[in-house]
C-alpha cells in the first residue's frame, strides 16, 4: 500500500514538472515575438520621422519701417552743485523742484574756517610787504644785497599768490545757480558736514525748455540712424498729444547695463508740463534705407520685444532653429532685420512639431 501511494506521488511531481517546463518555454516564445513587434513598431516610427511643412522663399527688400522704442525725459545740462572746500552747511536754501535763477544764492557753508585762512595769508602779505620795503631801501643804501632784495621780492610774490587762491576759495563757500532751471535733488541738508566736491544739489535747465528722450536701441536699430532723423514722442503725462522731436546724439559706445545703444531725441517745439524722469514712447523715421524681410507672424516661434526664432532650411531636407531680430509688426506679418541672411526659405507650417535639426518634407 505504502509504494503505491510512493508511485502515485510520483508521478504527480513528474506531471507538475513537465507543465511547468511548457509554461516556461511558452513565456520565452511570447517575448520572443513581443520583441519582433517592437522592433518592427521602432522601424515604423523611424520611417515616419520626416515631418511634412510647408515652406516659402525668402526676398529682402528696401524698407522705411520706423524705429519704435521708450524712454525718459531730462535735459542735456543737468549738473552736479557742490562746495570746493569742506566744512559744515551753514543752510540750503532751496528744495527739490523749486525753479531757480541764474546766479541765485542756493547753499553755504559756514565761512569761519576759511576766513580764518584767508587773514593768515594777509597778514603774511603785509609782512612781505613791508620786509621788500625795507630790503629796497638798504639796497638803495648798499647795506643790503641785490640777493637780500630779490628775496624779499619773491617773498611778497608768494604772498600775493597765497592772497589770491585764498579769496577765491572765500568766494566757493556759497553755491550759485550755474543757469535759469530746477532744482532736481537735494542731497545734503543744513548742519552737516561735508568734504570738497561732495554732491549737496543736482539742478538742470528745464525752464529753458531743452528736452530730450534718452532712448536704448539694438546695434541694428542704432546703424540704421543718422543725426536729424525725425521722431515723434508721445507720453501719458502730455494726455496724448504728440512732440516733433529729432534724432541729436548716437551713443558711440554700448551701455553695459542695459545692453542697448544710446540715442537722444530732441524736442524741436517748446513744450509745458513735462518732469525729468517722465516715460514717453517715441517712433523714428529712419532717412537711411533699410532691408528686412517679410515673413507671416505665424512663422515666428517665442516672439519677445524685439527677438524671436524661427526655422528655416536650405535644402528642404533639414530644418534649422535661427535667432532672428524683429522689426515692425503688421496686421498678419512680421518684419525681421537680422538673422535670415544666410537662408533661402522659411518654414511656415509644421513649426510646432520640429526640433533644430530635424528631417522634413516640403509639401505644396
Amino acid at each position: 500500500m505504502a509504494n503505491q501511494l510512493s508511485n502515485i506521488s510520483i508521478f504527480q511531481h513528474f506531471n507538475i514538472l513537465t507543465t511547468l517546463k511548457h509554461l516556461a518555454f511558452g513565456s520565452v516564445l511570447l517575448l520572443f515575438f513581443a520583441c519582433k513587434g517592437t522592433d518592427k513598431r521602432e522601424k515604423a516610427i523611424i520611417q515616419q520621422d520626416t515631418i511634412p511643412v510647408k515652406v516659402i522663399s525668402l526676398v529682402e527688400t528696401d524698407t522705411d519701417a520706423e524705429v519704435i522704442t521708450s524712454g525718459y525725459f531730462t535735459t542735456n545740462d543737468e549738473t552736479i552743485l557742490s562746495f570746493k572746500n569742506g566744512g559744515v552747511i551753514s543752510r540750503i536754501y532751496v528744495k527739490e523742484g523749486d525753479q531757480i535763477t541764474k546766479g541765485q544764492l542756493l547753499a553755504s557753508v559756514n565761512p569761519t574756517e576759511i576766513g580764518s585762512q584767508v587773514e593768515q595769508v594777509q597778514l603774511s602779505l603785509h609782512k612781505a610787504q613791508r620786509d621788500y620795503e625795507r630790503a629796497n631801501k638798504l639796497f638803495k643804501d648798499s647795506v643790503a644785497t641785490l640777493e637780500q632784495l630779490q628775496n624779499a621780492k619773491t617773498a611778497l610774490d608768494v604772498a600775493k599768490q597765497q592772497m589770491q587762491a585764498a579769496k577765491f576759495n572765500e568766494d566757493y563757500t556759497a553755491i550759485r545757480a550755474t543757469r535759469n532751471g530746477y532744482v532736481l535733488k537735494k542731497l545734503a541738508n543744513d548742519g552737516q558736514i561735508i568734504g570738497p566736491g561732495m554732491p549737496v544739489l543736482q539742478i538742470n535747465g528745464a525752464s529753458e525748455g531743452n528736452w530730450i528722450l534718452k532712448v536704448g536701441l539694438s546695434d541694428k536699430q542704432w546703424s540704421g540712424l543718422k543725426v536729424g532723423d525725425r521722431a515723434a514722442i508721445t507720453s501719458e503725462a502730455l494726455s496724448g498729444q504728440v512732440l516733433q522731436a529729432k534724432v541729436s546724439r548716437k551713443s558711440e559706445s554700448i551701455d553695459p547695463q542695459s545692453g542697448t545703444f544710446g540715442v537722444e531725441l530732441a524736442l524741436i517745439t517748446k513744450v509745458k508740463g513735462l518732469a525729468a524722469g517722465l516715460f514717453g514712447k517715441a517712433s523714428i523715421f529712419p532717412s537711411k534705407k533699410q532691408t528686412a524681410f517679410t515673413i507671416p507672424y505665424d512663422a515666428l516661434l517665442d516672439g519677445g520685444e524685439n527677438e524671436g526664432y524661427v526655422f528655416v532650411t536650405n535644402d528642404n531636407r533639414t530644418a534649422n532653429k535661427v535667432k532672428v531680430q524683429l522689426g515692425a509688426i503688421q496686421k498678419d506679418k512680421i518684419s525681421v532685420t537680422g538673422g535670415l541672411e544666410n537662408a533661402s526659405a522659411i518654414i511656415i507650417s509644421g513649426s510646432a512639431y520640429l526640433t533644430d535639426g530635424s528631417k522634413i518634407k516640403v509639401v505644396k
